[in-house]
């Protein structure tokens, strides 16, 4: 896969990297182009007032645009946009009225019969081209897409002052800009709906060229670093994103009406907490101090009350819709994962420098991965649960219960431990066990300890993971797919060419 356009090659040395098959089309492309400009100067010479679709290539980018190198598009397109400034035809206009949004258009004018043409009725939408193509010499069909849905602008030089300002504007359209079109609802003689424009304009033009229609974008790093280029071309995973935003719509209105209360917690602490995992670092120059970025809200979640019940039915409701139809629950007993120990370390060379690590290790290697239909772990060895408050039968157990669907964990919940003497000893505990080489283990939250000392009445603790849920509702393997902007390692330097665009007679 190629790097960004941005980063323009030596001439030389992209030579050196083209193989012969590649030089070949290239030059075969530029000498397409040269005779495309000499049949038009000689066209020019003969017809000095005859508009032509095939324009300056200087200026615009003719028929043979996507035989282009994309360096090559980009200094074209730019130059052309360039010239365009400071013009009655800025291409980067600060106001476009919209009429109606394209959906709203094409529900409220699918009514219409082949061929019809609503002359007295005027409306204003905008979008993005996605697909530029001629009929004839007069006419010109554009894909208008926005709101996940498309639209056909059917241009017909018939309806312009005249073919000069017809040619003029369509000549710098292209895939990728968005414009904005004024004009009459209709049918084409097929049926397909569209608007028939006597007004365009040219609201943001794509400098870059758009990959393929045919090959179109598939390739996961391209599609993860350059998320905008993902969104304009795959439906589907704007329609991810619409889906996870309305999961969270979801559980807010569904806390919303048990009452409870909203709050925003701080996303930097003295130390971290909340749960077990490395604590990342920074440094706060104005206090001047360290700070550590918060593992998980939880400590500042202690005035919360949901009970387990709470979780069994609101994301029964919401997962109904996903069939979801069985929940089954087990019990972490600690005789049975002292029987997989044995068994676990009869086979397998296991080192841990904690007892919780290894507790941690042998749930992930029996439990976990056997949860593929909605499954509720419950009641967790203490050791495990630090900040949970102990079973009130089981000795050595805690209150607590984790949802794992298709082997990922999806809800973490438990009574809350509100004794300030047992938590700053588990907290001791775990300080112990950070000291032993545990790096996840937490540190002692001294303004906690102080704050449980003041009193915290019997309540509970729920956490959902968005992303992991949002993950099963839409079939999507990996979490960067429900994620806008994942985190990615830098890119390699060394990469030459354009990811937007696959080389000839490949696909990405």
């Amino acid at each position: 896969m190629a790097a960004a356009a941005e980063r323009e090659l030596d001439p030389a040395d992209a030579e050196s990297h083209l193989s012969k098959n590649e030089l070949k089309r290239r030059l075969k492309a530029e000498r397409k182009i040269a005779e495309k400009e000499a049949k038009h100067k000689e066209q020019s010479e003969k017809h000095p007032n005859k508009p032509s679709l095939a324009a300056d290539s200087e200026n615009n980018i003719g028929a043979d645009e996507e035989s282009l190198d994309p360096n090559q598009y980009y200094k074209i397109r730019s130059h052309a946009i360039q010239q365009l400034k400071g013009t009655n035809e800025d291409p980067y206009p600060h106001k476009f009225h919209v009429d109606l949004s394209l959906s709203d258009f094409i529900e409220k004018y699918s009514h219409l019969q082949p061929g019809d043409h609503l002359t007295d009725i005027t409306v204003r939408v905008a979008g993005r081209i996605h697909a530029k193509r001629a009929s004839g010499g007069k006419l010109i069909f554009y894909d208008l897409r926005g709101e996940g849905v498309k639209l056909q602008v059917m241009a017909n030089s018939r309806l312009y002052k005249s073919e000069e300002e017809y040619f003029r504007i369509n000549n710098k359209l292209r895939r990728g800009d968005i414009i904005g079109v004024v004009g009459n609802p209709g049918k084409t003689k097929k049926g397909e709906l569209s608007i028939i424009p006597y007004e365009v304009t040219l609201l943001s033009p794509c400098l870059h060229m758009l990959p393929h229609l045919h090959f179109g974008l598939k390739d996961k790093e391209t599609r993860y670093r350059q998320r905008y280029l993902d969104l304009i071309l795959n439906d589907y995973v704007r329609q991810k994103f619409i889906t996870r935003a309305k999961i969270v719509t979801y559980i807010r209105s569904f806390l919303d009406e048990l009452g409870f209360l909203e709050i925003e917690t701080p996303m930097m602490n003295i130390i971290p907490g909340g749960a077990m995992a490395k604590p990342f670092i920074t440094y706060h120059n104005e206090l001047d101090m360290k700070l550590y970025m918060r593992i998980a809200p939880e400590l500042y979640h202690k005035i919360i009350f949901i009970l387990r019940q709470l979780c069994s039915r609101g994301l029964c409701i919401l997962a109904l819709a996903a069939a979801f139809l069985i929940v089954l629950c087990y019990d972490i007993q600690i005789k049975l994962l002292l029987f997989f120990l044995a068994g676990f370390c009869r086979e397998v060379i296991l080192y841990s420098t904690c007892v919780l690590l290894l507790f941690s290790q042998l749930v992930g290697e029996f439990l976990e991965v056997t949860c593929i239909n909605p499954t509720f772990i419950c009641d967790h060895p203490q050791i495990m649960s630090p900040l949970a408050k102990w079973h009130r039968v089981r000795q050595g157990l805690t209150e607590r219960f984790e949802l794992f669907v298709m082997k990922k964990e999806v809800c973490n919940a438990y009574t809350e431990l509100n004794d300030p003497f047992q938590q700053r000893q588990l907290f001791e505990d775990q300080a112990k066990a950070k000291a032993a080489g545990d790096d996840e283990a937490m540190f002692i939250d001294e303004n906690f300890c102080t704050a449980l000392e003041y009193g915290l009445p019997p309540t509970a603790g729920w956490g959902m993971g968005i992303d992991r849920f949002t993950m099963f509702l839409t079939d999507s393997s990996n979490i960067k797919e429900v994620l806008l902007f994942p985190a990615m390692k830098p890119e390699d330097k060394k990469k030459e060419g354009h990811p937007e665009q696959p080389a000839e007679g490949t696909s990405v």
